[in-house]
């Protein structure tokens, strides 16, 4: 399954209740799961980001679909990103002429 990079701000409406992350975060990954998708891993970030969340979805249509559906709950601002592992690097470097 393709690999993705999740980058999350957090808003106002999330930050009212810090304590209630870790159901947030279960709540997620639950979410991912009934869209045929696997959270491989999520992490608490300093800096630009508030959060980084590696994740797996049968394709491109099914993360923005979920992506969407999450934005619904106001609790975060997402960038979305494919990640490559090295042996799809090894076959996209394979194809350069």
């Amino acid at each position: 399954m393709p690999t993705y990079i999740v980058l999350m701000k957090a808003t106002e409406k999330s930050m009212a209740n810090p304590k209630d992350l870790p159901k947030r975060v279960q709540q997620a990954r639950e979410a991912i799961e009934k869209f045929g998708g696997k959270m491989l891993d999520w992490n608490l970030t300093m800096g630009q980001y508030d959060a980084v969340a590696k994740v797996e979805f049968p394709d491109d249509y099914t993360v923005a679909t979920f992506t969407l559906a999450a934005a619904k709950t106001g609790n975060q601002k997402t960038t979305t990103m494919r990640a490559f592992n090295e042996t799809e690097l090894k076959q996209i470097v394979e194809k350069i002429p």
